[in-house]
C-alpha cells in the first residue's frame, strides 16, 4: 500500500514587507500555514497607514490586501514599542519614530537618547502586537499581545530586529537581541498574539 501523505498546508497571506515580521510568523505558524508576505506581490501599491492605533492600522492594512486577493486568508499585524514615560511613545509610529527616512539603528538612537535621564520605573515599556484576520475585504477577528520590560542603556545583542536590542523583558537578564529565538517567540507580544488567533484562523480556513 502507497504510504499515506500529509495535506498540504494551506497558505496564509502575511500583510507586510516586513522580513523581521516575516521570519518570526513562519517560525511560530509555519508547521501548519504556508507564509506568504507582500514580496510576492511588488505591484501592490504602498498602503497608508494612517489609523491612531495598532488596531486601527492592522485593519486599514488586512482588508486592503484581502481586496486584493478574493478569496485568501489575510493576517495582518501592527506591532510596536510603548513607553509610559514618553507619554506612550513611540507607540504606533514605532517604524517612523526618527522621520521619514527611518532605520531600525536611527529608531533605536533617538529613544536611548531621550530616555538618557530616565531611571528605575521610568524605563519600563512594553512591547504592543495586535493582529487581524481578513478575507474578500471584511475583518473575521482580531487579537492582542503584549510582554512589559524594561529598555536598557545601550544596545545589548546582534538578533531580533527594531527594538530588541534595547528591549529587556521582565523576568530575563538579557535583551530580546541576545535571547535566542525559541525563548523570544515563546514569550513574546506576537507569540501571544499568534496563539490567540490560531482557532479562529483554523475556523476561517474551513468555512
Amino acid at each position: 500500500m502507497p504510504s499515506p501523505t500529509s495535506a498540504p498546508r494551506p497558505t496564509l497571506w502575511v500583510a507586510t514587507t516586513n522580513r523581521g515580521k516575516t521570519r518570526e510568523f513562519k517560525l511560530l505558524l509555519s508547521k501548519r500555514w504556508r507564509i506568504q508576505d507582500l514580496h510576492a506581490l511588488p505591484k501592490l501599491p504602498p498602503i497608508r497607514e494612517t489609523g491612531a492605533t495598532f488596531l486601527a492600522n492592522a485593519k486599514i492594512k488586512a482588508l486592503a490586501v484581502s481586496r486584493r486577493l478574493p478569496g485568501k486568508l489575510i493576517l495582518s499585524d501592527d506591532s510596536g514599542l510603548v513607553v509610559p514615560a514618553l507619554g506612550e511613545r513611540p507607540g504606533v509610529r514605532s517604524a517612523r519614530f526618527s522621520g521619514p527616512k527611518a532605520t531600525n539603528e536611527s529608531n533605536r538612537a533617538k529613544l536611548l537618547k531621550l530616555m538618557t535621564r530616565l531611571r528605575g520605573s521610568l524605563r519600563r515599556a512594553y512591547f504592543q502586537a495586535v493582529l487581524v484576520l481578513a478575507r474578500d475585504g471584511r475583518v473575521i477577528g482580531s487579537t492582542s499581545g503584549r510582554v512589559w520590560g524594561r529598555i536598557t542603556a545601550i544596545e545589548q545583542g546582534m538578533g531580533g530586529f527594531g527594538y530588541d536590542p534595547i528591549f529587556q523583558p521582565r523576568g530575563f537578564s538579557k535583551t530580546f537581541g541576545e535571547l535566542n529565538s525559541f525563548i523570544k517567540n515563546r514569550i513574546s507580544h506576537r507569540a501571544r498574539a499568534c496563539r490567540m488567533i490560531q482557532p479562529l484562523m483554523s475556523r476561517a480556513e474551513r468555512s
